[in-house]
């Protein structure tokens, strides 16, 4: 990881007509998610979920990725956490109670937490060149972002097992049979075809949003919380066994 002073804010919030656009920009990292990214877009959203304009976040990445999944790099060094919470724990809370509709375009590769964070989207388009992965287990570790609920209930027991086991890669038209996606979009008319969608749910009342939302997400918000609490400390036992 560089030291080098970055000249941009590693995450770009945009406003137009009723929605948000959060673009990850990190490109030079693949929009992997460090403490600055993390607390960034745990902001970010707090900030749009408190503004009545905004009625709807659109989610993307900078360049030739969504993101990358975490920065194995700074979770290596435990200095970074000194004095702060780690930023997946700043993050995740605000992600998975987030009161507004979130529309996500996948604009390329997405690994660990750039796939797992979609469970938590309320809509995914999906570039049909980009690709995502979850290789957790070859990393030594086990599932984050409530995956370990959310993938069997999205994509069915068998397929989530294949996928979390055998780490293949999936593609865009797998990804919307998975159902992880809603459609595939062709790379060049991504960005165009989710601000359309964003912007027609940036045009609704905020109110009957808000309530079908929250609807939506009482069912299941105390089974995601729970584990995702759940994953943390089978995360956080592997990674001691693997330190020694």
């Amino acid at each position: 990881m560089s030291d080098t002073p970055r000249s941009e804010p590693v995450l770009l919030v945009d406003d137009d007509a009723g929605v948000r656009t959060l673009t990850f920009n990190r490109p030079e990292a693949l929009n992997a998610f460090n403490q600055e990214l993390w607390y960034a877009a745990a902001d970010a959203l707090e900030d749009a979920a408190a503004d009545d304009h905004v009625r709807c976040v659109l989610v993307t990445g900078n360049g030739r990725a969504f993101s990358a999944g975490q920065d194995l790099g700074e979770m290596a060094d435990p200095t970074v956490f000194e004095g702060q919470e780690p930023g997946y724990q700043r993050y995740m809370p605000v992600l998975e109670s987030f009161p507004k509709p979130i529309v996500a375009a996948v604009n390329g590769v997405g690994v660990g937490i750039g796939l797992t964070m979609l469970l938590h989207c309320d809509i995914v388009l999906m570039s049909d060149q980009a690709r995502l992965k979850v290789p957790f287990i070859s990393l030594g570790v086990t599932t984050e972002a409530s995956a370990s609920l959310l993938m069997p209930a999205t994509m069915g027991w068998q397929r989530a097992a294949e996928v979390l086991f055998t780490e293949p890669w999936i593609g865009a038209d797998q990804a919307v049979a998975d159902g992880i996606a809603l459609r595939a979009v062709p790379h060049d008319r991504l960005l165009d075809e989710a601000r359309a969608l964003a912007g027609h749910i940036g045009g609704l009342p905020l109110g009957p949003l808000l309530a079908t939302k929250a609807l939506m997400q009482a069912g299941r918000a105390d089974a995601v919380a729970a584990a995702r609490t759940r994953e943390v400390a089978e995360f956080e036992h592997l990674v001691r066994a693997m330190a020694g």
